[in-house]
């Protein structure tokens, strides 16, 4: 995860909840960011950087220089307690967040993208070797690496999984030629499928499969090809999402162009086929964009989504303990710099309110099986009212979740009560 979730205002969380979070001593979820990509993909957002071997080893050791600094900084719960006092941060003023003593006790670790697989065997090896050194790992259930298929080989999956990786996030994207050379993915289908059968020989027995739909000329026939020969493969878990046009991409700038155009009805179409050719396989779908076989869902991103503490490692990398959330410079170099001299990574600090901390638990939570708890919802009664009316939005025991028809508007529903 690289970006941060939308913040608006609405209805408060309870002083009762606001506090025990505020007094979690225990960091439970880590991501980490590796920017790198053999090629810089046209839709893409992210942070992201064009493979440069050069640099890579000054990063690694970078990425367990920080590691071990919030690591000691975390290490005590019993340490008395004490704030340290403000730093400067590596921009200009960006204040670092007072770091409270805390445990770092990881459940989950990810690391993200970028590229992670773009490093080299010894530097993935170097990596993981350092981060099982710097932590302990006892409560650790799951540690995944995203990777791509242009760079999964036997050698590298036999360290990853020797290391201690558990689940694989593959971002095959599709299973059409023509469609991944428009993504500007290094990968054709072949070695797509070549990739995915070298993580099963290497013993992976929790692979996701990232797949994108709504893309420019796709046609139905397509989509509905690319998740049958997903299905076929028989992941663990796979993960959908239509594509959107982010400022800052080539594609966005093709839209303004009008190269390209978005068509709201033909991706609630391509939605609603997801839906019911995964479903039909057996997959749960416990997220808008997730799905799952039983046992299979993601622990890392329910922890996003259920408001729970996190810390980012690796240059843009976002976290959020408690009240405050922070995110690190985004530019490799210059956090290399930051943290081989000693200095913070921090470039901005950004103090949440309750109404934030409702309004990400509201957005988040509707996007999910589990739903949104109804008393964050109290303070909407017309619009909670209204769903229920248009069966986009039923309750269930204690929490209000998404009909069928309103998973296809999950936004737009969301965005009537933050």
């Amino acid at each position: 995860m690289a970006a941060a979730a939308n913040h608006n205002s609405g209805a408060t969380v309870s002083q009762r909840e606001q506090n025990e979070t505020a007094l979690s001593d225990t960091i439970r979820h880590i991501y980490v960011h590796v920017p790198f990509c053999a090629r810089i993909c046209p839709y893409c957002a992210f942070y992201k950087e064009l493979l440069d071997r050069s640099q890579t080893p000054r990063f690694c050791e970078a990425l367990l220089g920080e590691l071990r600094q919030e690591a000691l900084a975390t290490a005590s719960p019993s340490a008395g307690g004490q704030d340290r006092p403000e730093e400067k941060a590596a921009d200009e003023g960006a204040a670092r967040p007072r770091r409270v003593r805390r445990h770092l006790l990881p459940s989950t670790i990810y690391f993200g993208g970028g590229t992670p697989t773009a490093l080299t065997t010894a530097q993935l090896e170097f990596l993981l070797g350092g981060f099982r050194d710097a932590l302990d790992l006892s409560k650790l259930i799951e540690w995944t690496m995203e990777a791509n298929p242009g760079s999964v080989f036997q050698s590298k999956a036999a360290v990853l999984q020797r290391l201690g990786i558990t689940r694989i996030s593959l971002g095959i994207q599709s299973w059409d030629d023509d469609l991944l050379k428009l993504l500007g993915r290094e990968h054709n289908t072949k070695r797509g499928e070549e990739s995915f059968q070298i993580l099963r020989d290497a013993g992976f027995s929790n692979i996701n499969v990232d797949l994108m739909f709504g893309l420019p000329g796709q046609t139905i026939h397509q989509w509905r090809s690319t998740l049958e020969r997903t299905v076929s493969l028989k992941p663990e878990h796979v993960s959908t999402y239509c594509l959107t046009y982010e400022e800052d991409t080539e594609f966005f700038l093709r839209q303004a162009r009008g190269e390209f155009r978005q068509d709201p009805d033909t991706d609630s179409e391509f939605f609603e086929m997801t839906m019911s050719i995964l479903e039909t396989a057996g997959y749960e779908h416990y997220e808008i964009s997730n799905y799952a076989r039983p046992g299979f869902r993601s622990a890392h991103n329910r922890a996003y989504w259920s408001g729970s503490d996190y810390l980012g490692i690796g240059p843009s990398a976002f976290s959020t303990v408690g009240m405050t959330r922070w995110q690190n410079i985004s530019d490799f170099r210059r956090y290399a710099d930051a943290v081989l001299s000693g200095k913070s990574t921090v470039s901005s600090v950004e103090q949440l309110t309750s109404d934030m901390k409702r309004a990400e638990r509201v957005a988040l939570g509707l996007r999910t099986a589990d739903g949104a708890p109804a008393q964050l919802l109290e303070s909407f009664p017309d619009e909670t009212r209204e769903f229920i009316g248009l069966r986009l939005l039923r309750r269930s025991g204690g929490n209000f979740l998404l009909t069928r028809a309103g998973k296809a508007l999950a936004d737009s529903v969301a965005e009537a009560f933050v």
